[in-house]
């Protein structure tokens, strides 16, 4: 069988069935892409900040490139931003018998029970950071149970959840088990801590709708 020319003007058969195929018609609907420039549905100016707030606002801008969008929040009111900001600081980097890593797993686990977008975003990456693992990122959003996790981190992240959607069942028998895992009084009360705080935190990024910012989501990906 004679070959066809391949000439300009001519094609073979192999490009014949590659140019020739009918593409396909496209169906649905593309959703609109999510791009995100307000903090919260609220308007409240930022307000009057002393030289202390103002200065630890620059310094998150220069050590990650941004300031949160959770503390813009709070930046309407001098007095807030100091309350959040302490009490944030104090529990989740100031020294305790749980690491940073396992402070930032409670606040997930505790943010995908109550579907909080801002801190499932922004400790999401916290955790892809801190664990150099995206994949248990992304378990503790979604599932925490579906990760392989040791006795003292199901622990730990079960009593958050109990936490959460539970408190006033909590019995000494489920403190109990914290220490069969591992953990001292004062561990316990962090753990507490850690997940009521992020319990408070999720309900007042959800009741004014506030937005992560777009950094954090393609962080240690």
């Amino acid at each position: 069988m004679a070959k066809r020319s391949t000439k300009s003007g001519t094609t073979t058969g192999a490009d014949a069935g590659a140019t020739g195929r009918a593409k396909r018609p496209e169906v649905g609907e593309r959703p609109a892409a999510q791009v995100e420039t307000r903090v919260t549905a609220l308007d409240l100016p930022r307000g009057a900040l002393s030289d202390a707030n103002e200065g630890y606002l620059a310094k998150c801008d220069e050590k990650i490139g941004f300031v949160p969008n959770v503390l813009a929040a709070y930046a309407f009111d001098d007095a807030k931003l100091s309350g959040f900001a302490g009490l944030y600081n104090d529990l989740m980097l100031a020294p305790s018998g749980l690491s940073k890593l396992e402070r930032e797993m409670i606040a997930v686990v505790v943010s995908s029970q109550n579907r909080c977008f801002y801190c499932l975003a922004a400790h999401g990456a916290a955790v892809r950071q801190l664990s150099g693992d995206p994949v248990l990122g992304e378990l503790l959003v979604m599932n925490f149970r579906a990760a392989e996790l040791s006795t003292r981190h199901k622990a730990m992240l079960d009593f958050a959840v109990l936490v959460t959607e539970a408190p006033s069942t909590i019995e000494e028998d489920d403190r109990s088990l914290l220490r069969e895992a591992g953990f001292g009084d004062r561990d316990i009360w962090d753990i507490a801590a850690v997940a009521s705080f992020f319990n408070m935190s999720n309900r007042m990024a959800s009741a004014v709708d506030m937005r992560p910012n777009a950094e954090y989501h393609g962080q240690a990906r």
